[in-house]
């Protein structure tokens, strides 16, 4: 019999590179064939083509009262690992419900939303009054639940960056200016463990863009988040994807000023603090420009450098126009 789905080509090809990567996708068609068994689902309709993030694939499906819901099975990886606990903390308010899964996480069962409307496709203004909803409703303080055990420091990364960085600029050959690094650098001291402010520490869905909220069928102006990569820490610290993505929709006039004024929006919507969010986002961006200027995305390396420049103030030479840049 043949297996219930073929995984789209744009995920293989994402995963072709590794062994590990590999190992996963021979062993999808498998597992997909055997969790439709053990939650007693079928494809919806029959026969569907599955949908695919940037890690991982998705299922539409249909119990057996038309019931509708999505099998996920997300790449093995460390930010992956966090998204069960949080779900459940979570708990279908702001964020995707989990109706089940197995017992080594391989495969989840989530509430079906509508992948066609995210906030990709909504007016910048109505898109951070939303994003900014959300926020508020998936900042949650912690409680004695134990699935707060799975979900990182983020004081704790910050005080690990600080070490990782210098030795990732020298290792990559310098690839921005030192007062960039430095600028970094003075966020994983002040927002790091030693200057933490610890009462203000909530439950962060650290990926929080326009593609990742997505709209709630049957609910007039519902949405919900979904992907969450959890981290424990400063709420500010969900601002960063927002400013990185849709970067064609800054005033080209004045680019650096469009961005932050949609910092300002931003943290406006949400009741966030405006210099900790930009500090945090400083710091997440030229995190990012190592990162891809370590894998050879020279283009990517330089966007990061661009919102992380912007965001401190000044320019960084040698970058180009941001309507030259790729998007994110």
């Amino acid at each position: 019999m043949a297996p219930a789905v073929v995984v789209p080509e744009a995920l293989r090809r994402r995963y072709l590179g590794t062994r590990s990567g590999r190992t996963w996708l021979a062993g999808l068609p498998e597992l997909v064939d055997a969790s439709l068994t053990a939650f007693g689902v079928m494809p919806d309709p029959p026969g569907a083509a599955p949908w695919h993030g940037h890690g991982a694939l998705v299922l539409p499906v249909r119990f057996p009262d038309r019931a509708p819901a999505v099998l996920k099975f997300p790449f093995p990886h460390p930010e992956a690992a966090t998204e069960t606990a949080a779900l459940t903390l979570w708990d279908g308010g702001a964020a995707v419900r989990l109706l089940d899964r197995d017992a080594a996480g391989t495969c989840l069962v989530l509430e079906r939303l509508d992948p066609d409307r995210t906030l990709l496709t909504v007016d910048l203004p109505d898109a951070v009054r939303i994003w900014g909803s959300l926020v508020r409703r998936l900042s949650l303080r912690e409680s004695d639940s134990p699935q707060w055990a799975a979900v990182p420091s983020l004081a704790e990364h910050a005080e690990q960056l600080s070490d990782e960085l210098p030795s990732e600029w020298e290792a990559l050959g310098r690839p921005f200016e030192r007062w960039l690094l430095e600028a970094a650098l003075q966020v994983c001291q002040t927002r790091g463990a030693v200057g933490r402010r610890s009462a203000r520490d909530v439950l962060v869905h650290a990926d929080l863009h326009y593609a990742n909220i997505l709209a709630r069928p049957g609910v007039p102006g519902g949405y919900a988040a979904i992907d969450p990569q959890a981290v424990f820490g400063e709420a500010e610290y969900a601002v960063a994807p927002m400013l990185w993505n849709r970067l064609e929709d800054l005033d080209p006039a004045a680019p650096e000023e469009s961005l932050l004024a949609r910092l300002t929006a931003l943290c406006t919507a949400a009741d966030l603090d405006r210099n900790a969010a930009r500090d945090w986002s400083i710091l997440r961006e030229v995190a990012n420009a190592l990162d891809y200027a370590r894998v050879g995305r020279h283009g990517d390396a330089q966007r990061s450098v661009w919102v992380a420049s912007a965001l401190t103030g000044r320019r960084h030479p040698g970058i180009p126009p941001v309507e030259e840049l790729p998007a994110a």
